[in-house]
C-alpha cells in the first residue's frame, strides 16, 4: 500500500512539472513590460505587489510595472490549468545611477569611489579622505536605497599646534608731594603741648622734662626757639617712583582648546558661610592677581587663525582694602581687555592705550586756626599724589610643528655651568696596607 501510495506521488510530481513553464523576466523600475502568451490567461498572481504588479489589459496580453529595486514571482494560469512562472527580476534605473555616479564624483573629486546597486542595496566601495567625505558619499548614495558603507577613510592629519607669544609692558610712574607744619611749644605762655594736622609725624615731648623731646621723621625742617621755648618742624617731601613690569610667556595649545598663563601669585580672602544655629563660619580661600593671558585659537580653513585673546595686569590695592571679623582683604586693581582677530600665521597685533592717569589732593586743616589770614598756612597740610600708568600687550600667534623624531632638542645657552659634570671614570678603591 505504501508502494502505491509513493508511485502516485511521483506521478503527480511529474504531471505538475510538465504542465508548468517557468521562464525569467528583467524589468526596470518605473518602466513596464508586456507578456504575451498563446493561451487565454484566467488567472495571475504575483508574490510580492511592492516590487512589481501584474496586470492583465487582455485574454493573452499581461502588463508587468516594475515598482521597487527587487526579486518577484508572477503566476499565469490558461483555462486548462497550465501554469506559467515568471521570475521577475527589478533593476534600478541606470540613469538614476549615473545621475548619482555623476553627483559623487562632481561633490568628491579626486577620491575613488564606486556605487554599485545589488537587488534594490546600494554598496559604496574604495576610499575617502576624510570622515565628513564619507558621510557625503553616504548621503548621495541613499537616494537609491539602503546603503552599505564599505569605504576606507584616510587617516585625519594631526591636529595644527598654535604658539601664542605675549609681551607685557606696564609703566607706571607716580609723584608725591607732601606740605606739613607741626608747632610744639616746651613752656611759653605756661603750657606744654604741640599742634599737628595728623599727617605727618608730631615731636613727642617728654612730660618729665620739657625741653627733651624727640622727631620720628628726621627728614624734617626743625627749629626752636629755646627764649621763647617754642618749636616748629616743617616737612616738605617730593618723592618719585617708576615700576616697569615685563612679561614674555610663550603659549602652545592646539587648534580649538584654551591656554592660560599666569605669573603672580594668590591671596588669602575670608568668605562668609552658613553655619549650624544662625551662626555664620568664615573660611579662607585664595584668589589669584598678576599677570595672567588666556586665549582660544582656531584654525580656519583658510589657513588663518581666529583668535580670542583675554590679557589681564591686576596687582594689590591695601589703600582700598577692608577689615573683615579681624582678616585685612587687599583690593585688586585690574586691568583686562578681551577682543578677537584673525590674523594670517606670523602676524602681530598690539594693546595699547590702556592709561590710567590719577591725581590726588589731601588737604587737612585744624578747625578755626587754619582760618587765620596769612598764618592759617601754618596749621593745614597738604598731600598731592599724581600717578600714570600705561599697559602695552602685543601679541603674534604662530602655527608651529614638532621637533621630528630622531633629532636632537636644541641645546639652551647658559651663562654658567650650573653643576659640575660628574667624573668620567671612577677612581680604583685604594689598596689595604699588608
Amino acid at each position: 500500500m505504501t508502494l502505491r501510495i509513493l508511485l502516485a506521488s511521483v506521478l503527480f510530481a511529474r504531471l505538475s512539472l510538465s504542465e508548468e513553464n517557468r521562464l525569467d523576466l528583467l524589468v526596470t523600475v518605473n518602466k513596464s513590460v508586456v507578456i504575451e502568451t498563446t493561451a487565454t490567461v484566467k488567472r495571475l498572481s504575483t508574490a510580492n505587489g511592492e516590487v512589481a504588479e501584474a496586470v492583465a489589459v487582455s485574454g493573452r496580453e499581461v502588463v508587468v510595472n516594475g515598482k521597487l529595486p527587487g526579486e518577484t514571482s508572477i503566476i499565469l494560469w490558461d483555462a486548462e490549468g497550465k501554469r506559467t512562472i515568471y521570475d521577475v527580476r527589478v533593476l534600478q534605473s541606470q540613469s538614476k545611477l549615473d545621475a548619482i555616479r555623476k553627483e559623487i564624483a562632481e561633490e568628491l573629486p579626486g577620491q575613488p569611489i564606486s556605487l554599485s546597486v545589488e537587488d534594490g542595496n546600494a554598496t559604496l566601495r574604495g576610499s575617502a579622505n576624510n570622515a565628513l567625505s564619507a558621510e557625503r558619499a553616504v548621503a548621495i548614495a541613499g537616494l537609491v536605497g539602503k546603503v552599505t558603507n564599505l569605504l576606507r577613510v584616510a587617516s585625519p592629519p594631526p591636529e595644527p599646534q598654535i604658539l601664542l607669544r605675549v609681551r607685557f609692558a606696564n609703566v607706571d610712574r607716580s609723584v608725591t608731594s607732601q606740605l606739613a607744619v607741626n608747632l610744639l611749644s616746651t613752656g611759653a605762655t605756661n603750657t606744654i603741648g604741640n599742634i599737628s594736622t595728623g599727617q605727618a609725624g608730631a615731636p613727642v615731648i617728654q612730660p618729665s622734662s620739657p625741653a627733651n623731646f624727640s622727631i620720628s621723621d628726621a627728614l624734617n625742617i626743625f627749629l626752636y626757639r629755646k627764649d621763647l621755648n617754642l618749636g616748629a618742624v616743617i616737612q616738605a617731601l617730593e618723592a618719585k617712583q617708576l615700576v616697569q613690569i615685563l612679561a614674555e610667556p610663550n603659549l602652545m595649545t592646539m587648534s580649538g582648546k584654551t591656554a592660560s598663563f599666569l605669573a603672580g601669585g594668590e591671596f588669602p580672602f575670608p568668605t562668609l558661610q552658613g553655619g549650624g544655629g544662625g551662626v555664620g563660619q568664615v573660611t579662607v580661600q585664595f584668589r589669584e592677581f598678576g599677570i595672567r593671558v588666556q586665549f582660544l585659537p582656531t584654525v580656519t580653513a583658510r589657513g588663518t587663525i581666529r583668535l580670542v585673546v583675554t590679557p589681564e595686569v591686576s596687582s594689590l590695592d591695601v589703600a582700598n582694602g577692608l577689615t573683615v571679623q579681624g582678616f585685612t582683604v587687599p583690593g585688586l586693581d585690574v586691568r583686562r581687555v578681551q577682543t578677537e582677530v584673525e590674523l594670517v600665521n606670523g602676524q602681530s597685533f598690539v594693546i595699547a592705550g590702556l592709561m590710567d592717569n590719577r591725581l590726588t589732593e589731601t588737604i587737612n586743616r585744624i578747625p578755626g586756626l587754619a582760618s587765620i589770614p596769612l598764618l592759617g598756612k601754618l596749621f593745614q597740610s597738604r598731600s598731592i599724589n599724581r600717578s600714570n600708568s600705561e599697559l602695552l600687550v602685543l601679541v603674534t600667534p604662530e602655527i608651529i610643528d614638532p621637533t621630528a623624531q630622531g633629532l636632537e632638542p636644541p641645546k639652551l645657552a647658559f651663562p654658567k655651568d650650573f653643576l659640575k659634570l660628574p667624573p668620567m671614570k671612577i677612581p680604583p678603591a685604594p689598596e689595604e696596607k699588608k
